[in-house]
């Protein structure tokens, strides 16, 4: 199987811009950057509820614990959302109007019971890329850019290893 492709700067950009221009843009932006910024597999985005991301007051959290049979390879792990992802979050979900922790984080456009499997999502990232014209990349990107960007800042690879669920 071919290694990802890891995102510059400018084709990130530009799948952002692209982003914006197209229909539930703040959805799909947020999704990508759930790859992006936290690492995420396509499964664990599609996976994601309300309820994982808001805690009791309904702010989004610092921290999402994915526990074992929602990961791959039964490694259950602690995601970590950054601030500006946390920003990223709180501006999509204050466009939603129903905030059942029980509902699908990213909904499809069929209503806000239905979820993306994760090979729709998978689909739905390979699309967004080549309509943005970034060639060569996959669904799985936004997550080695993430794990590529700190590994250029010298962060140990055991660290690496364990923000990626492995």
């Amino acid at each position: 199987m071919a290694t990802a492709k890891s995102l510059t700067a400018t084709e990130l950009q530009t799948v952002l811009a692209y982003t914006a221009t197209q229909p539930y843009a703040q959805r799909n932006r947020a999704m990508l950057m759930m790859t992006v910024a936290a690492g995420l597999r396509v499964s664990e985005v599609a996976g994601l509820t309300l309820g994982d991301i808001l805690d009791s007051k309904g702010c989004v959290r610092g921290e999402v614990f994915l526990a074992a049979h929602r990961v791959k390879h039964q490694h259950a792990r602690t995601i970590y959302i950054n601030s500006r992802l946390q920003q990223e979050l709180a501006d999509y979900i204050a466009t939603r109007t129903k905030k059942d922790p029980a509902l699908p984080l990213f909904p499809t456009h069929r209503g806000p019971r239905c979820s993306f499997s994760p090979n729709t999502l998978a689909q739905h990232f390979y699309w967004l890329y080549r309509k943005a014209g970034v060639s060569g990349a996959s669904s799985h990107s936004g997550r080695k850019t993430f794990l590529s960007s700190l590994a250029s800042q010298g962060i140990s690879v055991f660290v690496l290893a364990k923000l990626a669920g492995h």
